[in-house]
């Protein structure tokens, strides 16, 4: 059974760090693509990075480019390191997995979603 389980969420103050971990079972990670997405109150769930086929190439959002890198590693775990962090990143964090192609940054159509973890960002 293919599962997700993320962790690392926290309060942190801004132009702080966080380094999320989504620890995988059930997936050969160098045959599927990787997503971290968002959700913030009220609005609606964006994509914050994606990595394609096990790392062939990584996307970020705008919003996060310089600041956000996401990684693997070569067992069974995808990070997302958050560097310089604002309050408008505050949100819910998901990790999501995919196999089927349907999935993109901006395409939240994945295959497997972690349960979420909470990052706030507020000093």
């Amino acid at each position: 059974q293919v599962q997700l389980v993320e962790s690392g969420g926290g309060l942190v103050q801004p132009g702080g760090s966080l380094r999320l971990s989504c620890v995988t079972s059930g997936i050969n990670l160098n045959f599927w693509s990787f997503g971290w997405f968002r959700q913030a109150p009220g609005k609606e769930r964006e994509g914050v990075s994606y990595m394609i086929n096990g790392g062939d190439s990584t996307e970020y959002a705008a919003s996060v480019k310089g600041r956000f890198t996401m990684s693997r590693d070569n067992a069974n775990t995808v990070y997302l390191h958050m560097n310089n962090l604002k309050p408008e990143d505050t949100a819910v964090y998901y990790c999501a997995a995919d196999a089927s192609g349907g999935c993109s940054l901006r395409n939240d159509a994945c295959e497997v979603w972690g349960q979420g973890t909470q990052v706030t960002v507020a000093s």
